[in-house]
């Protein structure tokens, strides 16, 4: 045989080694709301992403879209990436949950997962953490801490995984202060750092001393440190240029065990579609460093913190009623996962209207 000949045998065999490898690898997508350097939430998914490489290598491969924005756009971005060869899409924002139901649907044969939803099916699984008990605990240093009693909250959108934050955290203050006020600021946005530093700073104005958030950038922080002697938390990420003050401490998203425990059972042929909701107990949430309080007030926290861990404590525990005061837990009595999915009431004492 000619040697031209040989070379091109062997081109051959490697060529087709190559695609079988390249076939043999795990690729994995992840659509996010937000930019990956928003500071919090989307940045907190992407470390996520990033965990998943190191832990597998070159088994696995993996792609991201970032500001991707709730609706039709996210149905393109999702069904582009399972064109694209993705055997399992992770999309991360409550707004992509029906597009996508309706990408799974045309893809059968590619798992998805579905953060802060609740819609499944076959090929896709819904997974959560419990803000909420982060909340708890974070309520406990704002009630703790406030001098002018006026707590400033900053919404993105009145659905019930804000709501219930909402809630645990005025629960929490009211617990460790009866004259505890909340003033809520809704941004209808999840990332506009302009919005909300004029919801902060419109919080401010109203005589806030303590502000929180359930929305993605630190521009309430950095509101807080110019306007001084005001105290902050960080959003899903530990927003630690902030520390030691105005942020005492943080609710951290850590995604990253879930995300390779979920890629291995694909590659190895395992994954289910389950429904999943981690909270302090299981790592998913996680309390940051507590910083520039009061020795008491961190002792305080760090045992709320443990009790809800060992289930101790529970954040809705009655007696506890609804914004309009018709009862809603009885004494000793907890709050079931059903209603906390579909929360989309105030309890007693948050004098803010719910927006429809």
């Amino acid at each position: 045989m000619k040697l031209t000949a040989l070379l091109t045998n062997a081109a051959m065999v490697l060529g087709l080694a190559t695609g079988v490898a390249a076939q043999d690898k795990t690729k994995v997508g992840f659509i996010y709301v937000g930019p990956v350097g928003d500071g919090g939430y989307t940045y907190q998914h992407d470390q996520g992403r990033l965990a998943v490489e190191e832990h597998f290598g070159d088994k696995v491969e993996t792609v991201y879209q970032e500001s991707v924005p709730e609706g039709a756009d996210a149905e393109r971005a999702i069904t582009q990436m399972a064109l694209n060869g993705a055997d399992l899409i992770f999309t991360t924002s409550f707004g992509f949950m029906d597009p996508t139901v309706s990408t799974a649907k045309k893809f059968p044969n590619v798992k998805f997962e579905h953060a802060t939803g609740f819609k499944r099916a076959d090929n896709l699984a819904t997974y959560s953490a419990r803000f909420y008990e982060g909340r708890t605990v974070m309520g406990t240093i704002a009630g703790m801490m406030t001098k002018t009693n006026k707590i400033g909250y900053i919404g993105a959108y009145p659905i019930p995984e804000v709501v219930r934050g909402i809630n645990a955290a005025y629960i929490a203050a009211k617990k460790v202060n009866p004259d505890v006020e909340f003033n809520i600021i809704w941004a209808y946005t999840w990332f506009d750092p302009a919005k909300e530093a004029d919801a902060a700073k419109a919080l401010l104005e109203q005589g806030a001393d303590v502000l929180m958030q359930h929305t993605d950038s630190t521009a309430p922080s950095a509101a807080a440190e110019k306007a001084g002697n005001v105290i902050t938390f960080g959003q899903a990420s530990d927003m630690a240029e902030y520390k030691p003050t105005p942020r005492v401490s943080s609710i951290i998203d850590d995604w990253s065990p879930y995300y390779i425990e979920r890629v291995q059972q694909v590659i190895d042929g395992t994954w289910k579609s389950t429904d999943t909701w981690g909270g302090i107990d299981s790592g998913m949430v996680a309390i940051g460093e507590i910083t520039g309080l009061p020795e008491e007030v961190k002792k305080a926290a760090e045992a709320i913190r443990d009790q809800i861990a060992s289930g101790e404590l529970n954040s809705f525990t009655g007696p506890l009623n609804r914004q309009d005061g018709t009862p809603w837990l009885a004494e000793g009595e907890t709050a079931d996962d059903e209603t906390l999915l579909g929360m989309n009431f105030y309890v007693e004492g948050i004098k803010a209207e719910m927006p429809n």
